[in-house]
């Protein structure tokens, strides 16, 4: 063991102090490194293989993923890879979780006991964008909780204390975002949301969010401006009382955070479960838009927000490839970080 040399006279102060800011700096941006997942999806008829994503996503460095169904070639796949993943329930999934007996059970069984610990399982995210007011996702929104709760009462009976229990929530569940300071959820999905955060709060579950600074951008173009969504305004952009904003992303996850607080879970840690920029279909959807923001999102992140600054926040970029099969607009098919043959559309470091 190397030895250690402690000074204590008035003159290596400031030494000390150097080294300790450095040693800060380096440690937050390990964190911010480590604190980057990538979303995996698979609707598309010419994608990898599941070993080989998984390979992929050793060979790039990225030691997280999210999977939105518990795909049973993409857990063997995972099965020793280091890799840390958020297991998604499809929302088509949540009524049988919540009224069948045992459904729950069977689940963990299938989906979690059958690869835990060969595969480092963290959170099981249950439903996906649900909201009583959005119609698409009204119908499961009866079943949401409930089907939260069975699986971490069937969690806890299988001896999985360490597994999370959350949902992926979106930014649409607010009445009020702006300024930052004032997010709130809507009326119409307090009754809905507030007993949800109550279940996170108790159980120190994480609030999951996806947010998208593009889709507010082109919804609403006149007002927000191209650079404030990208990351690369030259200055304040939004003063909101002493806290100052250059990205729609910081705002967009304050306002959740202030919303939170309202709600009663200001302590809720938030995982930003998608965010993301899609490279075409429409004028904004550029590879040089897409590389701007995926690459200025990754750095940023490091350093947490100007209302929870400091705190690295853990982020999952939407998504590891381009889906030729997904529905909706073209843009919907484009948001991949690679191309279906593996290749690189950004060349963002992850390590």
């Amino acid at each position: 063991m190397a030895s250690v040399m402690f000074f204590s006279s008035k003159r290596s102060k400031p030494l000390m102090a150097a080294i300790f800011l450095l040693l800060g700096l380096l440690m937050s941006t390990i964190t911010g490194t480590q604190s980057i997942g990538v979303c995996y999806g698979t609707l598309g008829d010419n994608l990898p293989s599941a070993p080989e994503v998984v390979q992929l996503y050793q060979s790039s460095g990225i030691n997280r993923m999210r999977i939105f169904d518990p795909n049973p070639a993409t857990l063997e796949a995972l099965r020793r890879s280091g890799i840390r993943l958020i297991v998604g329930v499809p929302n088509n999934d949540l009524q049988a979780l919540a009224l069948i007996p045992n459904a729950a059970a069977d689940w963990i069984q299938s989906n979690v006991l059958t690869y835990t610990p060969d595969v480092d399982i963290w959170c099981i995210a249950v439903g996906n964008e649900v909201s009583p007011t959005n119609a698409p996702t009204s119908q499961f929104a009866n079943y949401l909780l409930p089907a939260m709760k069975n699986i971490q009462s069937a969690l806890l009976a299988a001896g999985l204390m360490q597994i999370k229990v959350s949902t992926a929530s979106f930014s649409q569940l607010l009445g009020s975002s702006f300024p930052p300071s004032q997010g709130s959820f809507s009326d119409g999905v307090s009754s809905f949301i507030n007993p949800i955060i109550s279940f996170l709060v108790e159980n120190d579950s994480p609030f999951l969010a996806n947010i998208y600074p593009y889709f507010s951008y082109t919804g609403d173009s006149q007002n927000i401006p191209l650079p404030y969504a990208l990351f690369t305004a030259p200055g304040v952009v939004v003063q909101d009382g002493n806290l100052q904003y250059q990205n729609l992303f910081d705002a967009s996850l304050d306002a959740i955070y202030a919303a939170l607080e309202r709600s009663g879970g200001a302590n809720l840690q938030i995982v930003v479960s998608e965010s993301g920029w899609p490279s075409e279909g429409d004028p904004a959807a550029t590879v040089e838009n897409a590389r701007t923001y995926y690459s200025n999102l990754m750095n940023h992140v490091k350093g947490g927000t100007p209302r929870r600054p400091g705190q690295a926040v853990e982020t999952y970029l939407f998504a590891m490839f381009d889906e030729n099969q997904k529905g909706g607009l073209e843009t919907e098919r484009h948001f991949g970080l690679f191309s279906p043959s593996q290749q690189s559309k950004y060349q963002i470091a992850f390590n």
